[in-house]
C-alpha cells in the first residue's frame, strides 16, 4: 500500500511537469513588454514602408504624366499596375507563410517592395516602370496580410485592436515622408528622386528577421521547441524551460489544410463576401484620394506645392485615425466603430466638391485621411479577429487581395471622369459615396464565435506555467 501511494504521488509529479504550455494563452494574458514594443516597431516599420512605396506614385504622378508624355488614362493605368501585383501578393504570398514560414515571406516581401520600387526610378520607358511597379506590388500585397497575421496572433486579448491599427498608423507616416521628400526633392532633383530613395528598408532586411517570430501553429507543425521555448520566455520572464516541456497551440475546429473552404463554412459566407466589399469599396476610396486629390485640387486652382500639401494633411489625418480608431475598437464594438467611421468617409470627401473657405478645405482632407486609411487599417484589424488563427492569413489575405481590385479600378475610373471634364463635385461625390455601401455591408457582417482561439485565455501566465515556476 505505501508503494502504491508513492506511486500515485509520483504519477500526480509527472503530470505536473508535463503539462501542456499553450502559448496562446500566455499571449493572450501577458504584459506589454520589451517583445511586444520590438515586434511592435518591426510591424510598424514593414508598413512604413509599404505607404511610402505606395503612396510615392502618386506623389509623382503630374511629373511623370509630363515626363512620360502620358495621359489621365494611362496614366492610371500605369499606377494599377502595382495594384495587379498587390493581388497577386496578397493571395500568393499571404497563404505562402503558412508553408514556408512568415519570417521568410516578411524578408522577401521587404526586398520585392523596395528594390523595384527603386528601380522604377532608373526607368524611363512607361512599359519598365509598370513592370517594376507591378514587382514592387507583390511585396506590398504580401506585406500587409502577414503583419496583420503577426500582431493579432502576439498582441495580448485586451489591445488587439489597439496595437493592430497602431502599426498601421505607419502607412501614414510613410505617405507623410513620401509627400515631404516630394515636396522637397521634386522640383530640385526631379520625380526619380523619390524613387530611388525607397531602396533604403533593404538594409534592415537582416534586423527585421531577426526581430520577427514565426507563427505558433508553423513552429509546432515543424516541432520547433527551442523556438516555442524562447517564445515562452519573451512572453513570461518567469517562465524557466526544462526538458519535460510539451507545447500545444489553440484548440480548433477548422481544417487547415483547406483555408479558403473554411472562409465559407459555420456561417462565414455572408461575412466574408461583406468585408471583401467592404474592403474593396475602402480601397477604391483610398486608392482614388491618393492617386488623384494632388490632381484634382491642382485642376481647383491650388498651386502644386498646395497640392502635396494636402496629401500631407491626409496621411496625418489617417495615422490620427488609425491610432484612435484601434483605441476605440478596444473599448466599443469594432463592427460599430467601422460603420460610423465608413459614414464620415462619404460625408467629408463629397463635401470637399462644394467650395469652402482654404481652413474647412484642410479639416476636410484630414478627416477624409482618418475615415479612409484609418478605416482601411481597423478592417484589417476587424478580419484578424474575426478569422480563427489556422485561417487567419488566408482570410485577411483574401480579403486585401479583392479589395485590391477596388484599388485597380479606382485610378483608371477617375481618370476616366477627369478626362470628361465633370464638375469638382461630380469627382468628389463618385470617390465618397461608396463610402454608404461599404457601411451597409459591415453592419451585415456576423460574428462567429472564436473562442477556440482563445482557449484558457483567463488563465493568468502564472498559473499556465505553474508547473515550471
Amino acid at each position: 500500500m505505501k508503494a502504491f501511494g508513492a506511486l500515485k504521488i509520483n504519477m500526480r509529479k509527472t503530470e505536473e511537469i508535463v503539462r501542456p504550455i499553450n502559448i496562446q494563452s500566455l499571449v493572450n494574458a501577458a504584459k506589454l513588454n520589451r517583445f511586444h514594443y520590438r515586434m511592435l516597431l518591426v510591424c510598424a516599420l514593414i508598413i512604413v514602408f509599404d505607404g511610402y512605396d505606395l503612396t510615392v506614385t502618386g506623389i509623382a504622378l503630374p511629373w511623370i504624366m509630363k515626363d512620360m508624355a502620358l495621359g489621365a488614362v494611362h496614366a492610371g493605368i500605369l499606377v494599377s499596375f502595382a495594384l495587379i501585383g498587390m493581388v497577386l501578393g496578397n493571395i500568393l504570398l499571404g497563404t505562402a507563410a503558412d508553408r514556408f514560414g512568415r519570417r521568410r515571406t516578411i524578408a522577401l516581401c521587404i526586398f520585392l517592395c523596395s528594390f523595384f520600387t527603386a528601380a522604377a526610378g532608373l526607368v524611363n520607358d512607361p512599359t519598365q516602370f509598370a513592370i517594376c511597379r507591378f514587382l514592387a506590388g507583390l511585396g506590398l500585397g504580401g506585406a500587409m496580410p502577414n503583419v496583420v497575421s503577426l500582431m493579432t496572433e502576439f498582441a495580448p486579448r485586451r489591445m488587439k485592436g489597439t496595437l493592430v491599427t497602431l502599426i498601421f498608423s505607419g502607412f501614414s507616416i510613410g505617405g507623410v515622408i513620401a509627400a515631404a521628400l516630394g515636396k522637397g526633392w521634386i522640383e530640385i532633383y526631379g520625380w526619380k528622386s523619390v524613387f530611388l530613395a525607397a531602396v533604403a528598408p533593404v538594409f534592415l532586411i537582416p534586423f527585421i528577421w531577426k526581430s520577427t517570430p514565426e507563427s505558433v501553429p508553423f513552429l509546432l507543425r515543424h516541432r520547433r521547441f527551442d523556438e516555442l521555448k524562447i517564445l515562452a520566455g519573451n512572453l513570461e520572464p518567469t517562465y524557466s524551460p526544462t526538458a519535460d516541456d510539451h507545447f500545444v497551440g489553440p484548440a480548433s475546429t477548422v481544417d487547415s489544410s483547406k483555408p479558403i473552404r473554411q472562409l465559407f463554412t459555420r456561417e462565414r459566407a455572408l461575412s466574408t463576401l461583406m468585408l471583401w466589399i467592404a474592403c474593396f469599396i475602402c480601397l477604391f476610396i483610398v486608392y482614388g484620394l491618393s492617386s488623384w486629390l494632388s490632381k484634382l485640387m491642382v485642376s481647383a486652382g491650388y498651386t502644386s506645392a498646395s497640392a502635396l500639401t494636402f496629401l500631407l494633411v491626409m496621411n496625418i489625418g489617417g495615422m490620427i485615425g488609425a491610432i484612435l480608431g484601434g483605441f476605440l475598437s478596444d473599448r466599443l464594438n469594432i463592427k460599430y466603430v467601422l460603420v460610423v467611421m465608413f459614414l464620415m468617409a462619404a460625408g467629408s470627401i463629397a463635401t470637399l466638391g462644394y467650395g469652402a473657405s482654404p481652413w474647412m478645405i484642410y479639416v476636410l482632407v484630414a478627416v477624409a485621411g482618418a475615415s479612409t486609411i484609418g478605416t482601411q487599417n481597423l478592417i484589417n484589424a476587424y478580419a484578424g479577429q474575426y478569422y480563427p488563427i489556422a485561417i487567419r492569413t488566408t482570410g485577411v489575405g483574401w480579403m486585401l487581395g479583392i479589395g485590391r481590385f477596388g484599388a485597380i479600378i479606382s485610378p483608371v475610373a477617375i481618370g476616366a471622369l477627369v478626362n470628361l471634364n465633370l464638375s469638382r463635385e461630380q469627382y468628389f461625390m463618385a470617390i465618397g459615396v461608396p463610402g454608404l455601401v461599404a457601411a451597409i455591408a459591415v453592419l451585415l457582417t456576423n460574428r462567429v464565435d472564436n473562442s477556440m482561439d482563445f482557449s484558457e485565455g483567463n488563465e493568468t501566465p502564472a498559473q499556465q506555467l505553474g508547473a515550471h515556476t
